[in-house]
């Protein structure tokens, strides 16, 4: 292991080489060879956050491992723990205390509110003349959907007419995308 250290030697920052590790590290410069001892940085408390977990129509109470001096925010993707589960999730509300904020220091943070982001269900609107039949597809967060292509769910063949975002904004030109986890509803028409 190495790592950026000053070294009495060189009189510099230089790369270390850790040749020992205990109370402290003993370290060896690669510039100049000199062996010296390197106190141990202490590492950041780390702290277990509640985290409410939402996918689809169900939710769950799992956790959010954070260091206590790490800033959390509205959007961030986290990695949540629900028991033995693992899921990747993006952070949608944050409650310090009594308040609902945009952004907080873990140790300030009594509940996050985060959605799954690795598979989420998307709703579809097709129009197939006056009618308006609703989709829906499971996939990955990361599945990119793209306006003018062509798609099929449910054995219904339809051309992507424009997208609404989470965040508001709708995508309508021909060859803009995005992915999943980012659409609140695709719009859409029957081929």
């Amino acid at each position: 292991m190495f790592i950026e250290e000053y070294c009495p030697g060189c009189d510099a920052d230089e790369e270390q080489e850790v040749i020992s590790e205990s109370h402290d590290l003993l370290v060896r410069c690669v510039r100049c060879g000199q062996i010296h001892h390197v106190p141990r940085k202490a590492t950041p408390d780390r702290i277990t956050v509640r985290s409410i977990v939402s996918a689809g129509q169900t939710s769950r109470i799992c956790t959010v491992e954070l260091g206590a001096d790490e800033e959390c925010r509205v959007g961030d993707h986290l990695v949540a723990e629900c028991g033995e589960d693992c899921t990747g999730v993006e952070v949608t509300g944050i409650e310090a205390g009594p308040r609902r904020v945009p952004v907080a220091l873990a140790a300030e943070i009594s509940t996050l509110w985060t959605r799954v982001i690795e598979s989420v269900v998307v709703k579809i609107s097709v129009h197939k003349g006056w009618e308006t039949i609703p989709l829906i597809i499971e996939c990955a967060g990361e599945e990119p959907f793209i306006v003018g292509e062509v798609y099929t769910v449910d054995r219904k063949k339809f051309r992507i007419t424009h997208i609404k975002l989470r965040d508001g904004a709708l995508l309508r030109k021909e060859g803009w995308k995005t992915v999943a986890q980012k659409i609140k509803r695709i719009y859409g028409t029957i081929l």
